[in-house]
């Protein structure tokens, strides 16, 4: 008769979910190194296509990486590869805005890349919006109502779910999916007719 020792099971690294979780709950940067390093080529080429600069794109990775200290133990993020993506533009954008920026220019967060509202007038794949386009959008954002601005900033920019933007305004999920398809409408309307394209 053979005797068959039981090995131990090999553990199973942590899912991608699970570093989320547990840096949002410990804030231990080593996590938060491993969520991100599978990303580097995907930021990377993001901040390099808005940049035209590998130094600058290098740099603006590191950023971003100084950025999630704090942004991932705030929010809670489901999609981490399409919220890299979004919040890599938008430092772009911003990047860039500040470079050109008149002393009065107030910045404003972009849409996400999932927005169905406004995204072929903004989508960075299709067509690089231009200054002038980014004063339209600020234009455009500032004229909406108040509660349609903040539901459009915590879905877009800081990528709540419906449920927490309900938690963090007061208002029921029917007024923020309504919130958000006005603004998203309005957004559309205003940027159709005041930026040539």
């Amino acid at each position: 008769m053979f005797l068959f020792r039981r090995t131990k099971p090999q553990e199973q690294p942590p899912t991608e979910a699970e570093l989320l979780a547990h840096y949002r709950t410990h804030g231990d940067v080593q996590d938060l190194g491993r969520l991100y390093e599978p990303y580097l080529h995907l930021v990377y080429g993001v901040c390099l296509r808005y940049l035209h600069d590998e130094a600058d794109a290098k740099d603006a990775v590191m950023q971003i990486f100084e950025k999630l200290v704090t942004d991932l133990r705030r929010h809670e993020v489901q999609n981490l590869s399409s919220w890299l993506h979004t919040t890599a533009r938008n430092h772009c954008l911003m990047e860039l805005r500040r470079r050109k920026a008149s002393p009065e220019a107030v910045e404003i967060s972009l849409p996400g890349v999932e927005s169905d509202g406004v995204a072929h007038l903004l989508d960075a794949d299709d067509d690089f919006p231009t200054e002038e386009h980014l004063q339209q959008l600020e234009v455009a954002m500032a004229r909406l109502p108040p509660e349609q601005q903040r539901c459009l900033d915590l879905f877009y920019r800081q990528q709540q779910s419906y449920q927490e933007i309900a938690d963090l305004t007061g208002y029921d999920l029917k007024q923020v999916k309504s919130h958000l398809q006005n603004g998203k409408r309005n957004l559309k309307l205003y940027l159709a007719s005041h930026v040539a394209r």
